[in-house]
């Protein structure tokens, strides 16, 4: 963090900043090597989700989601259709480019176009997707959009403290470890004391970097192993 003096007052204040807004998250297409984002439709991806995501087995994904668990096609079908049309986050479906299936969604939420910060959350990996680089590529398209098309300042992730996985993946993925929001949400009747995470627009040269060094089929051995882990150069827990 830098400061300047204010010479009318003698007393530091912030950097100068250009006051311009950033760009609102559209409902656009993110293509990758191995995967694709494209705007979440119920058409298009609830059959798919619902068949990796639904039902009593999957329970545990949607531990601390705001919404689930879905038993059946029905009511998973109107949460995907409620999420396509949200007028406060945009939803991507995250598609396999080998099968075609939707094997995930996430969304870019809590736009704050002024203040350039964007959220990435409502996060849903499915079986198929976790720990994958398919799953990783697609946080990787994600933060390049908000950074590099839309020029945001700060990104933002945030889970649950007790999200073990959650606060795992932020770190792993580059953000940075701020603190915790104490008793910050009611999920589920029950208190949700929240992790918070950042990334920053001068902090993503070197992310991209490492994203795509990580990507990069080189690292990768016949089995699919990786070679070199994405580097965890950042603040631990």
């Amino acid at each position: 963090m830098s400061t300047e003096m204010d010479p009318r007052t003698g007393l530091p204040v912030g950097e100068s900043v250009n006051p311009a807004p950033a760009r609102r998250p559209e409902r656009t297409t993110l293509a990758g090597r191995l995967t694709t984002l494209v705007p979440l439709d119920a058409s298009a991806h609830a059959s798919d989700l619902a068949a990796a995501a639904a039902g009593r087995d999957n329970a545990a994904l949607w531990q601390y989601m705001s919404d689930g668990p879905y038993e059946d096609l029905e009511s998973f079908r109107a949460a995907i259709e409620a999420k396509a049309s949200a007028p406060d986050a945009v939803f991507f479906a995250i598609v396999d480019k080998n099968t075609g299936r939707a094997t995930g969604y996430a969304s870019l939420m809590r736009i704050d176009a002024a203040n350039r910060v964007i959220e990435v959350g409502n996060v849903l990996y499915t079986p198929l997707l976790q720990r994958t680089p398919a799953g990783t590529e697609a946080m990787y398209l994600l933060a390049r959009y908000v950074f590099e098309e839309l020029g945001y300042r700060r990104y933002e992730w945030k889970c649950h403290w007790l999200n073990d996985p959650s606060r795992k993946a932020a770190m792993r993925l580059g953000f940075t470890f701020e603190g915790i929001f104490r008793q910050h949400f009611i999920v589920k009747g029950r208190n949700r004391d929240t992790a918070w995470f950042s990334m920053l627009d001068g902090e993503w040269p070197e992310r991209k970097a490492d994203f795509e060094r990580w990507l990069h089929p080189g690292n990768f051995d016949a089995a699919g192993r990786q070679r070199t882990p994405l580097r965890r150069a950042f603040q631990s827990l």
